[in-house]
């Protein structure tokens, strides 16, 4: 039988239903393998070990009497943006590293309903600005494949975690493609639902048009597993879809005879590794053999998704983080000397250089004298790059593309260049921009470093995106390489 711990979620609910090892077990083998690993990756920043036990013996109990629900006894860990009651969340900040949540996000008692165990909180960039999980006020995150690499972000602990088989999936969260871009990086699943399909209460926001929240995990199969307790509508948050439950595992032995999938490969080729476009071909060829259809596609107006983006993204985040001012709660400066000291101290304490890039920008773009000129402008390039995709999904089932321009960068590489840091968002953007659901899965090994590719669907049709990516891990082992034993020692 393989080690608990590189078993994928789906294998660890059916052992725990066959009585092989109990949920107890599970988790202490998890929470050994962050005691005595974690500290090479710094891919968690909060574990409660107590808690996370006592939990695991409740769920002994539930499925000893058959009262197990979809997820009863599996150690999941969460990104530190999700409000969880009673555990620091910190959202990898100085500003909150002393909040202690009085409630749960709704993602947050969905998993525990369901069951689940939560193993820690993940490291993430600071309030989920950057792309590298560099950005942490509790230290860079490192890439299990490669140390020397970033994870990706800003959802890299979440994905280092998964990589480094110190927990069988993870939520993380998607603003400009920070649970596909990491994935790709280490070398998992990470799907981005359609926007308003995760609740968003109780998830710190950044961006509140783009944020969210999804799955992360071994296999796509995991990922369905996830999106089953996750989404629904929740009448706590106003941008929650009214769509009916759906069983996201249904589907996934669907043939995929006569699918269609447009190919973007033409508009990013000049942009493209050269090993990663060969990763991407043979991805291709193997779809063909699967049954689908391939179709050339050409989305010009996604040239535009990064300058969209970095006007949008940062105003909302200027509005969100003005509630962080020293006075409710977060970080407060020492011996302020009145109000305006306390608010500008605090402030300038507690946000680290990237949120404070965006803060600015952000209130500049919101400004009287150019909210016309650039957030204005920037919304209604949003709607041509939204209509440009559906107008091609009317034509194929989903999208294929890279997820990124290549496998995982240097840590420090791009840390001062906020404009090559940015640009590492070409390909994921335009589906947070066009709020479509889109899934990252790995294809290959480039210099001994994971790539992925890119499908984006439909508004809704998340069960479509699972099941090519299935049918593709059923096919092909890359998926299986990130969860392979290393020797650390």
């Amino acid at each position: 039988m393989m080690e608990i711990h590189s078993q994928s979620i789906a294998q660890l609910r059916d052992g725990l239903r066959r009585k092989e090892f109990s949920s107890e077990e599970v988790t202490r083998a998890f929470l050994k393998r962050i005691k005595s690993l974690d500290h090479l990756y710094n891919a968690f920043i909060t574990i409660d070990e107590k808690e996370a036990l006592a939990a695991a013996a409740i769920a002994d109990q539930k499925i000893a009497s058959g009262r197990n629900e979809v997820l009863t006894g599996i150690p999941i860990a969460h990104k530190d943006i999700f409000c969880t009651q009673g555990m620091k969340t910190s959202c990898g900040s100085k500003m909150l590293a002393n909040f202690v949540p009085p409630y749960n996000a709704t993602v947050i008692s969905k998993f525990n309903d369901s069951g689940a165990i939560i193993l820690g909180k993940t490291n993430m960039d600071e309030f989920a600005m950057g792309g590298s999980t560099e950005t942490s006020f509790y230290g860079a995150c490192f890439n299990p494949w490669n140390t020397k690499k970033v994870p990706g972000g800003s959802s890299g602990g979440s994905a280092a975690a998964i990589a480094a088989l110190l927990a069988p999936g993870a939520t993380g969260t998607d603003t400009g493609g920070s649970i596909r871009q990491p994935s790709s990086f280490c070398g998992i699943t990470g799907l981005k639902p359609t926007y308003g399909r995760i609740s968003r209460f109780g998830m710190i926001a950044f961006a509140s048009s783009l944020d969210q929240g999804g799955p992360m995990a071994k296999t796509a199969e995991d990922c369905a597993l996830l999106m089953n307790v996750m989404s629904g509508i929740d009448p706590k948050d106003s941008t929650s879809a009214n769509k009916e439950k759906e069983d996201f595992s249904a589907n996934l032995s669907q043939k995929l005879d006569g699918l269609k999938i447009g190919v973007t490969l033409k508009d990013c080729s000049a942009n493209l590794d050269r090993d990663y476009q060969i990763c991407l071909e043979r991805a291709l060829t193997q779809l063909e053999k699967l049954g689908a259809e391939l179709i050339e596609i050409s989305l010009p107006k996604n040239s535009l998704a990064v300058p969209t983006y970095y006007v949008i993204a940062p105003a909302e985040a200027s509005s969100n983080l003005s509630r962080f001012d020293g006075v409710r709660y977060g970080y407060r400066c020492d011996n302020p000397e009145n109000l305006l000291d306390l608010y500008t101290r605090s402030r300038s304490e507690g946000f680290g250089d990237e949120v404070k890039r965006r803060i600015l920008i952000g209130t500049y773009v919101l400004s009287a004298g150019y909210y016309d000129q650039y957030y204005t402008k920037a919304q209604r390039i949003r709607r041509l790059i939204r209509n440009e995709y559906l107008s091609c999904l009317r034509d194929v089932d989903m999208i294929m593309g890279p997820t990124t321009a290549g496998p995982a960068f240097d840590i420090g590489s791009k840390s001062n260049d906020s404009i090559s840091m940015y640009l590492e968002d070409t390909y994921t953007v335009g589906a947070n921009l066009a709020g479509l659901p889109a899934i990252s899965i790995p294809i290959g090994v480039i210099n001994e470093c994971p790539v992925g590719m890119q499908l984006i669907g439909r508004d809704f049709d998340e069960s479509t995106l699972l099941n090519v990516a299935h049918q593709f891990q059923v096919a092909t082992d890359w998926h299986l390489q990130s969860s392979v034993e290393r020797d650390y020692a």
